[in-house]
């Protein structure tokens, strides 16, 4: 009986066992069915997280050159660090070693090493140094992402108008921003596939891209500009002289060909570096001189001298009563800066003349005035291809009181930006006809053949070819002796200006005392004018005229830019010049004479 007995209870045994490996069996295998079927795409995406990276990168940006082909800006190969949080073993070390050697904050930091994420960039285009530096660490967890970084080799040259990007390759300011869609590279998928060490195991990528997950053929189109590094190097130099000699608070520059538009040099003093633009304030990355508006005083008796040769029946000649000083105008008294009594046209030019200026719009009348400005482009954009260009303020004529058509007249009560006000009297130089000012030439793609190109745009005609060369006699004079513009005057050159000197309005609307806006624009020679130059200086404290402040400016920058140009001076003389390596260096008259026995050059 025992032996039946046994043998029952095992195989009473066996079957539970059995039972229960088939319900385990059962249990995993509805498990699986579950994970692979209702759970896959949730594991899978984890799975991805840990072991596939999907790379989006920006082929390398095209480059900006300068009129000469000369680099403004580059991108060259560089590195960024990311971190694998899941993949570091020691955090407390990682987080010491990258603070350290990239100058970050720990806290900050270690959330980046402790958090949930698969990866997380560290620190963006770090420097060749930090890079070795931490690959001699062999830290785990740790990658090296290939990317292209923007590089300024001028550094402060040019910085408001080229601009500069921002971490992720896009244009951010100026040129690098209103062109972005030229510059920037393509963008670029790659699937990154790492073992459990975060080491890349996907040979087709490596082998295809072996230092670099950016494409040559994904790189942007490149620029050449019309800005002259050369020309633009002397205006800021000058620029910055004049701002520095005056107390001034800022300054800013221009230099354009009166026949085309081209700027040749657009300055801004003070300066940034773009390449660490960070570290400067907000307020000195603009392009004030597209971007910002400003009353421009004296400048804009050309403007409405025009106006009174064109429309008014007015000749050189026509003489003004000049009140000896003073002249009442509404509950107004507007004064001159000495008394005048009669004056003819040319010398209300000559000698500023506020009262005499205001008697002049007086006789052209509000409509044919604001006709003129409207038409050498006041109170429009230029349509100049930079960001953010201001139209400036000029009310409609039938707004005007009897004061403010006599403060237009001489350039207060209205606003303009510095590319507004060079174009305009480049439109005299240029017989008369405004141009578009432009500072882009051609657009490349990265072998160097044309995809687009930009030139010369007539605007339109503004004011008749004897009317602009009338004008440009008037402003010969202002530059001669006597005139207010004497400081401006260029040795063998006949120099065409005038001075501004504007006081500026407060935030309550009201004129500031003491705070001024100096400024001369001109252009040389007068017959044949090459360049036009616009010298304006914010709030100088030691003296405040244009023909003290900007005058000289205006001259030093004429004198370098002209012998740069290999532009003649009028009377014969002996050239020389010189050049090292790719650079035109300035080419300056010569005239040898001996004082004492001694050779010197008279400049």
């Amino acid at each position: 009986m025992k032996p039946a007995i046994n043998e029952k209870r095992i195989k009473l045994r066996i079957r539970s066992i059995g039972f229960l490996f088939i319900f385990l069996f059962l249990v995993i295998g509805s498990k699986a069915v579950y994970l692979q079927v209702f759970c896959y795409s949730d594991l899978f995406k984890r799975a991805s997280d840990e072991y596939v990276r999907v790379v989006t990168t920006l082929g390398k940006r095209g480059s900006i050159y300068d009129i000469n082909g000369r680099e403004m800006a580059v991108s060259i190969d560089g590195r960024s660090v990311a971190v694998y949080p899941r993949h570091v073993k020691d955090s407390e070390s990682v987080v010491n070693a990258l603070a350290q050697e990239l100058n970050i904050d720990r806290q900050q930091l270690n959330r980046k090493v402790e958090s949930d994420r698969s990866f997380v960039w560290v620190k963006r285009q770090v420097t060749p140094r930090e890079t070795q530096a931490l690959r001699s660490l062999n830290l785990k967890g740790i990658d090296f992402i290939p990317e292209y970084s923007r590089y300024y080799p001028s550094k402060m040259l040019a910085a408001q108008v080229i601009g500069f990007t921002g971490i992720d390759g896009h244009g951010l300011e100026g040129i690098e921003f209103y062109y972005d869609r030229y510059l920037k590279g393509s963008e670029s998928k790659f699937t990154v596939l790492k073992d459990a060490l975060g080491r890349i195991f996907d040979r087709d990528i490596r082998s295809q891209h072996p230092d670099s997950l950016l494409p040559e053929k994904d790189s942007g189109n490149n620029l050449y500009l019309t800005i002259d590094r050369t020309i633009q190097f002397v205006t800021e130099n000058a620029l910055e002289e004049a701002v520095e000699k005056f107390s001034a608070k800022s300054g800013m520059a221009i230099v354009m060909v009166p026949r085309t538009g081209a700027v040749l040099a657009l300055a801004h003093v003070p300066l940034f570096n773009p390449n660490s633009f960070v570290k400067f304030d907000r307020e000195l990355w603009r392009n004030k001189a597209i971007t910002d508006p400003f009353e421009p005083g004296s400048t804009m008796k050309v403007f409405s001298t025009a106006a009174a040769l064109e429309y008014g029946g007015c000749e050189e000649d026509t003489i003004f009563f000049c009140e000896n000083g003073a002249y009442r105008v509404g509950e107004d008294t507007v004064h001159d800066s000495r008394p005048y009594g009669w004056l003819t046209l040319q010398k209300i030019v000559k000698y500023s003349s506020n009262i005499g200026i205001i008697k002049v719009g007086k006789t052209v009348g509000p409509e044919a005035l604001y006709k003129t400005l409207l038409d050498f482009g006041f109170g429009k954009k230029s349509d100049i291809d930079c960001p953010g260009e201001t139209a400036g303020s000029l009310s409609h004529y039938k707004r005007w009181s009897e004061i403010d058509a006599g403060a237009i007249s001489f350039g207060q009560g209205i606003s303009v930006s510095a590319i507004q006000l060079i174009s305009a009297v480049c439109a005299i130089a240029n017989g008369g006809v405004l141009m578009k000012p432009y500072i882009v030439q051609a657009v490349t793609d990265p072998n160097g053949r044309p995809v687009e190109s930009f030139g010369p745009q007539k605007v339109r005609r503004v004011i008749s070819e004897e009317t602009a060369r009338t004008v440009k006699k008037m402003m010969a004079s202002v530059v001669e002796k006597g005139g207010t513009g004497v400081k401006a005057a260029l040795k063998g050159y006949s120099v065409c200006g005038k001075t501004g000197t504007a006081q500026k309005i407060d935030k309550r609307g009201k004129y500031a005392k003491g705070r001024y806006t100096a400024s001369f624009v001109g252009f040389v020679p007068e017959e044949a004018p090459e360049i036009a130059i616009l010298v304006v200086v914010d709030e100088p404290r030691k003296n405040h005229y244009g023909g003290d402040v900007a005058a000289p400016a205006f001259r030093s920058i004429a004198h370098k830019a002209l012998n740069h140009l290999s532009v003649p001076p009028a009377h014969g003389t002996e050239r020389l010049t010189a050049s090292i390596g790719q650079w035109s260096v300035v080419r300056c008259p010569l005239q040898l004479t001996t004082d004492n026995g001694q050779l010197t050059t008279d400049n």
